[in-house]
């Protein structure tokens, strides 16, 4: 301290702390000389005193004009010192920095000043300190004084042009503290920040596009700044970016991918744009760096399928495509789990398009990697069962085409049909609304007589005998209209004379008598007349109620349409199917005389050429004649190895306890007696209809047929009016 006060007149030290400026500028004038002085003698001991004595006694002073006298001291002493100024840094840039957060903003202001000075002097040599002095501009960038920004700028600037020129600059010792910084919400340090990025990917020899990872998210979080300009000046620096990954030979595409992940699913249409591009081109060039990557990827383009804004829609579209077009193993770190997981996930989204590519995604997975799905099937397949209730046909298409792609092997057909089965128990609305679609498109994806007979088999065995009931007439709804189910039509058909339809018919018949119209249905559509006359004769009056009369009601209408048509066009020969009058005739009895059904076929019946039930005509070259007008030798209870009479029994036993079942609903709901139950008769509370108790059914189709026999004929001359005017 004494060597720097025997150096420097005392009035040069009283003239630098003054509060004019021009008292300090001239003091400082002085040091400047003083301190050259001293560097051209190499008395360096002097000068290390002066510097101690401008920090110690000026830059650290409790007095403002002493602090602004002490700064504006040190940048002169760097001024005189000139080449040598270097050796003398680290005592002269730390007190100015310090001063960048002083109290003063004027103080703050000649700090800045007095660092460019400094900075001007030393180029190069300033670089030791830039992580120090970048931490400073960046909290003065954001000064609440103008004056001190402006300064701030213009030594930022002189800063930049320092450090593009130096070859001592460290990146790798930057990037932390940008790292840090990015974080920052303020506008004028977001401005700052990009400012510089773009300023350092400038340089040729410091390679930003290699630390991009780290900073990348920040750069995307100030594309919703508030500010358009930081908007912009964000994105221009990640469009730039973004060409040099294009041309880049090596890129961390890993890092980046979970970043931009992230951003895809930002509230910011400009950043979710933004990020689905950038995915968009990580997809195409990626290649194996993305593979391990490709379940996030999918979880963020998914959702983007259905965006509000239809440029983010055409990206994640295109991103989609390129996505599934790759063809990745699992060897090479393709995780089919992890896909699966978010395809899974993304069904029960609220958006129709993205739950459409979520089934796509399962569909091509199945395809490439049935095996690995398989193996998580147990994860997804309730997910699956649940879509099967999508509001939109199109997703209950595409849920059914991968039911059926899993459905391939036996093992996962039964459990689908079985799964489906409980579902429409479960679900009353599935059924009305959705099983029509479900089981013709499964008709068409797995073979039809193999759904049928699944589904006969599991209904054949079932519990619940209301829904077996409501399942078998959908079933046979089903069968009687779909065109995809034609072929099962002209299948059963030949029951009697086929073995192939034969067999369908018997593996049907076991659950289609759960619904006595179901069985006239399929009796009517093997043409096994005869035994569909003896049907709708061991009908009892329980049998005959309002859901009944209901399905007669659309099986009549259904005759009229193009499925029977061979049946209408049968009724020409009345003399050879006599049992597929008899059939008709006796739907026409059970049906009240007022309905439109009742009137709908009794026209029919009216067109049919006029015939008599004759004793005679039963007979001819003494065969009996049974079924299509052919000869038979067992009454009708055999054909084409089909036991019919076991059939009636096997259906007559079947309604036997569908009406058992319908008691027991009945009862705790009735107050009736039980002294009545033994007179045979119970009231209903549900249909309001009196129920008697079961007589025992005919045992034979012969004696049934017996029973049905016409009592009178009329001549051929008196039937102006065809088998409408018959007695029965």
């Amino acid at each position: 301290m004494a060597d720097a006060l025997s150096v420097i007149p005392a009035f040069v030290l009283r003239n630098l702390s003054d509060k004019l400026y021009e008292k300090r500028k001239n003091a400082a004038l002085e040091v400047e000389g003083i301190v050259k002085q001293l560097a051209s003698a190499g008395d360096h001991e002097k000068i290390t005193a002066v510097i101690n004595l401008l920090t110690n006694d000026f830059t650290m002073s409790p007095q403002a004009n002493h602090r602004k006298g002490g700064l504006i001291g040190l940048a002169a002493a760097t001024v005189g010192l000139t080449s040598d100024a270097s050796q003398h840094l680290e005592q002269i840039v730390p007190p100015v920095l310090n001063s960048f957060s002083d109290q003063d903003s004027r103080v703050r202001y000649y700090a800045c000043e007095a660092l460019y000075n400094i900075a001007k002097v030393v180029r190069g040599d300033f670089i030791v300190f830039f992580n120090q002095i970048f931490d400073a501009l960046c909290k003065l960038s954001a000064d609440s004084d103008a004056s001190v920004q402006s300064a701030a700028h213009l030594l930022d600037r002189l800063v930049k042009d320092i450090v593009t020129e130096s070859d001592q600059f460290s990146i790798e010792e930057f990037i932390p503290l940008l790292r840090e910084r990015m974080n920052v919400l303020n506008p004028y340090v977001r401005q700052f920040l990009v400012g510089w990025i773009t300023v350092l990917d400038s340089v040729p020899d410091i390679d930003m596009l290699g630390f991009l990872p780290d900073f990348l998210d920040g750069l995307f979080n100030m594309l919703s700044d508030s500010s358009h300009e930081i908007r912009q000046q964000a994105d221009s620096a990640l469009s730039e970016f973004l060409h040099e990954i294009k041309n880049s030979p090596s890129v961390d595409y890993g890092r980046m991918a979970e970043i931009l992940v992230q951003r895809a699913s930002s509230p910011d249409e400009f950043t979710r744009l933004t990020a689905i591009t950038w995915i968009n081109e990580f997809v195409k060039l990626g290649g194996d760096q993305l593979v391990p990557y490709y379940a996030d990827i999918l979880g963020a383009i998914l959702p983007s399928i259905a965006d509000k804004e239809e440029k983010i829609r055409v990206v994640a579209r295109e991103t989609n495509e390129e996505l599934r077009n790759i063809k990745a193993f699992p060897s090479e770190g393709f995780d089919v789990g992890a896909i699966l997981s978010i395809a899974r996930r993304q069904l029960s989204s609220e958006h129709e398009a993205t739950r459409i590519e979520a089934l796509h995604w399962i569909s091509t997975l199945l395809n490439r990697h049935r095996t690995e799905v398989l193996i998580y099937l147990d994860d997804v397949l309730d997910s699956l069962l649940q879509a099967l209730s999508d509001p939109s046909d199109e997703v209950v298409l595409l849920v059914l085409e991968v039911h059926a792609c899993i459905a391939k092997d036996q093992q996962h057909f039964r459990q689908l049909v079985v799964f489906l089965v409980h579902n429409f128990r479960i679900n009353n609305s599935l059924l009305e609304k959705r099983g029509a679609l479900i089981i013709r498109r499964l008709c068409v994806l797995l073979n039809a007589e193999r759904v049928y007979r699944e589904l006969s088999t599991i209904l054949e065995g079932e519990s619940d005998l209301d829904f077996a009931s409501v399942m078998v007439q959908a079933l046979n709804l089903i069968l009687l209209t779909s065109s995809e189910l034609s072929d099962l039509r002209d299948l059963l058909k030949k029951s009697l004379v086929n073995a192939a339809g034969k067999d369908l018919f018997v593996s049907l018949y076991a659950s289609w008598c759960h619904s006595p119209m179901a069985i006239i249905s399929l009796c009517l559509l093997a043409q096994s007349y005869q035994h569909a006359s003896v049907v709708i004769q061991s009908l009892v009056e329980e049998d005959i109620n309002v859901k009944f009369l209901v399905q007669l009601d659309k099986l009549i209408r259904l005759l009229e349409t193009p499925v029977f048509a061979y049946l209408r066009l049968q009724l020409l020969e009345p003399g050879r199917y006599i049992w597929l009058l008899k059939a008709l005739y006796g739907l026409l009895m059970l049906l009240p005389q007022q309905s439109t059904a009742f009137k709908l076929l009794r026209t029919r019946l009216k067109t049919v050429p006029p015939y008599s039930f004759s004793g005679e005509h039963f007979k001819m070259s003494g065969l009996n004649i049974h079924e299509d007008g052919d000869p038979s030798q067992d009454a009708g209870n055999y054909r084409n190895g089909i036991n019919f009479a076991a059939r009636l029994q096997q259906f007559e036993h079947m309604q036997h306890e569908h009406r058992l079942r319908a008691k027991e609903q009945t009862l705790p709901r009735t107050s009736t007696p039980p002294s009545m139950t033994t007179t045979g008769v119970e009231n209903s509370e549900e249909t309001g209809r009196t129920i008697p108790t079961p007589a025992p059914a005919p045992t034979s189709a012969a004696a049934s047929a017996s029973a049905a026999a016409p009592e009178t004929n009329r001549p051929p001359s008196r039937s102006r009016r065809g088998l409408g005017q018959l007695q029965l």
